[in-house]
């Protein structure tokens, strides 16, 4: 499944982005936007439905993290920022 790709948010503002599911492994967080101080921070949903940010999960700017999620439900909150395009590629 080397190649999956989560969109998790589009031209999106502040708020928590809809939950999609991961199949989990190593990938990369990545966004894009206008931030003007703000933030996309990733969240995964615990298997009691809890959303927990991801340790080193957050962008200010444009870039992007490498993680390892395990499968289930994630998502992007973004805080401030506007015009932001979210992704998770699995690699």
């Amino acid at each position: 499944m080397n190649g999956y790709r989560a969109t998790l948010a589009t031209n999106a503002g502040a708020g928590n982005g809809t939950a999609v599911e991961w199949p989990g492994g190593q990938g990369y967080f990545m966004a894009t936007g206008t931030w003007g101080g703000g933030s996309a921070k990733l969240q995964f949903q615990t298997p009691d439905a809890v959303w927990v940010d991801i340790a080193s999960g957050s962008l200010t700017a444009n870039g992007t993290l490498k993680l390892d999620i395990p499968p289930g439900q994630i998502r992007t909150v973004i805080a401030t920022a506007s015009a932001v395009y979210a992704y998770c590629v699995r690699v």
